[in-house]
């Protein structure tokens, strides 16, 4: 099969090509799908997993990209609850080959079912960013009805998904960041844009959680922002700064079937949008990567056409 891989870790993105990799193998509980589209997150070949398996063994050549959508092609001994043919998508495993390849092996608990009318691309876009927001605001911010949120990074990715779950369960959104995307974020439905580079955080006033996906020194700000009860809920890195009577966390996405479901039938109904920028074919995938940052939407990979 044809896949993005990088051999040489010392290389970065400069070191990743097209080339030929064997067919993964379906472990036991596995499936294999045949990848239509992915998607990646910036800087992510400086994460251990991408280098290393479980075990700590050297695993390159590595095929970075963690977001699929695609089809069984196979099932691995055991596993249940999925069938070939059917349309999948979800998130690959941390420490093994990733998405940025025609076919993926992945524990079939990562994938959820996607709806006949769901675009791969679309789709691809979801998974990190829908289910990060989703735990963020919830499991972890306990975010309800009536309550403040403080989104930094409200029109970025995961920023941008954030805020339209919140909004959709009755939350007031301030949303943060470039003034470049205070229009995103307004169309998306924040109550408030701050534009961090001209406007004063404090302005914000007090909130009942923070959801940050910057770091640095907005999230050590953000602490003093959380009224007495509230949480302060990063993704990027530890708080240093904690809230004087309240929560900090911080966390990585975790897999969650059943929440990729209820995702995929709310962009189903069009009461969500993934924020996809440039489509591109897998040929492409090196340089789409190494202008990841800061790019207007998601960059997702077309693999495979329908």
């Amino acid at each position: 099969m044809q896949a993005i891989a990088v051999r040489d870790r010392a290389a970065g993105i400069g070191g990743l090509s097209l080339t030929e990799l064997p067919y993964p193998h379906a472990a036991e509980n596995d499936v294999v799908v045949r990848v239509h589209a992915a998607g990646f997150t910036p800087g992510e070949l400086d994460w251990p997993g991408t280098w290393e398996d479980r075990a700590g063994r050297d695993r390159t050549p590595s095929v970075p990209g963690h977001e699929l959508s695609g089809v069984v092609a196979e099932l691995g001994y055991g596993t249940t609850g999925l069938t070939v043919g059917q349309r999948v998508f979800g998130l690959a495993d941390w420490t093994r080959n990733g998405s940025l390849a025609e076919y993926a092996a992945v524990e079939a608990r990562n994938l959820a079912p996607l709806p006949a009318d769901v675009d791969h691309a679309q789709a691809a876009a979801l998974p990190i960013s829908g289910l990060t927001a989703w735990q963020g605001l919830f499991d972890h911010g306990r975010l309800t009805t009536g309550q403040t949120v403080l989104i930094h990074g409200a029109a970025g990715g995961v920023g941008s998904i954030a805020v339209q779950l919140a909004r959709e369960v009755g939350a007031r959104v301030i949303g943060t960041g470039r003034a470049g995307g205070r229009d995103r974020a307004l169309g998306l439905g924040v109550d408030v844009f701050l534009d961090l580079e001209a406007d004063r955080l404090e302005d914000a006033g007090e909130v009942d959680v923070v959801f940050d996906a910057i770091g640095g020194e907005v999230l050590d700000r953000s602490a003093a922002l959380v009224r007495p009860g509230g949480t302060l809920v990063a993704i990027s890195m530890p708080p240093t700064v904690r809230p004087r009577d309240g929560r900090a966390v911080f966390f990585v996405v975790e897999p969650d079937r059943a929440r990729l479901t209820d995702l995929a039938q709310r962009l189903r109904d069009g009461r969500l949008e993934p924020a996809v920028g440039a489509v591109r074919p897998l040929a492409e995938a090196p340089a789409a990567l190494a202008s990841g940052r800061g790019t207007a939407g998601r960059t997702i990979i077309r693999i495979t056409e329908d």
